[in-house]
């Protein structure tokens, strides 16, 4: 159980569908006028670094801990999450959800790999690579980055807080046709756990940018959106997320995050 690759077997991939929970959530949307900007956009929106770990993964903490780092830049948006197919091995995560194993899944299809495995990092959507391997992903961020800067015309998130409720605003038009997803991701602040068994077993593990909830709140097409989501609509203790995503490839073309 030292590697850090895992190839599921079909029984327990037939366990993880069946466990997965929808992405759903009850928003309301709006057309309308412009928000106040909570985070003004750079000319270039961040790059996206979507950590897969486990805390019953041996080979996860120093990924972690590279992604902690990530999370300090304001040109990267840093998101972890914890899955659940290595709870069987003596430590049950407490942050694992069988919805990120399965956003996960959908990853290794989009990119045409042949088994999920931690610490695995997406970049933008676009490519993974393993999480300990900072050159690496260093170099993958930097492509994304260029690709991001090429590509142009992307569209523009702004979040906002307004008693207690959440904004989203997305405006720009399209790079191409097509409907793109809006994801929320809510994320907690830095958590510190003592892990007593399983394959970190006496070891303190930090994680940053935890993610506590995901959901598919709107989609976009080029016209101006507005979404409010309401508090008991995000998990999270440190803030959230919102991605613009293709669906088919996965391919994350904008993304703004606020902190609480």
């Amino acid at each position: 159980m030292r590697n850090h690759l895992l190839q599921i077997r079909p029984p327990f991939i037939a366990h993880l569908i069946r466990a997965s929970v929808g992405l759903a959530a009850m928003i309301t949307l709006v057309i309308g006028p412009a928000m106040v900007r909570a985070e003004d956009s750079d000319a270039t929106s961040p790059v996206v670094v979507e950590l897969f770990t486990s805390q019953g993964c041996y080979s996860c903490p120093p990924a972690e801990a590279y992604l902690h780092e990530l999370a300090a830049r304001s040109d990267i948006i840093a998101l972890e999450y914890h899955v659940d197919y290595w709870d069987y091995i003596g430590w049950k995560d407490p942050f694992a959800s069988p919805a990120y194993t399965q956003r996960q899944r959908d990853y290794v299809r989009r990119i045409g790999g042949r088994y999920v495995y931690t610490p695995q990092m997406v970049i933008g959507g676009r490519s993974d690579e393993i999480g300990s391997r900072r050159a690496a992903v260093a170099a993958r961020i930097d492509a994304v980055a260029m690709e991001q800067k090429v590509d142009g015309n992307s569209p523009v998130v702004t979040l906002k807080q307004n008693d207690g409720a959440l904004s989203v605003q997305v405006t720009g038009t399209q790079n191409s046709k097509g409907t793109y997803d809006i994801v929320l991701v809510g994320f907690d602040k830095k958590h510190e756990t003592d892990v007593p068994r399983g394959e970190n077993a006496g070891k303190r593990l930090i994680n940053a940018n935890t993610v506590r909830s995901l959901s598919r709140i709107a989609q976009w097409s080029g016209e101006h959106v507005d979404v409010s989501v309401s508090a008991n609509q995000l998990a999270g203790d440190g803030g959230c997320a919102v991605l613009i995503q293709e669906p088919d490839t996965g391919r994350i073309i904008a993304a703004q995050k606020i902190t609480f």
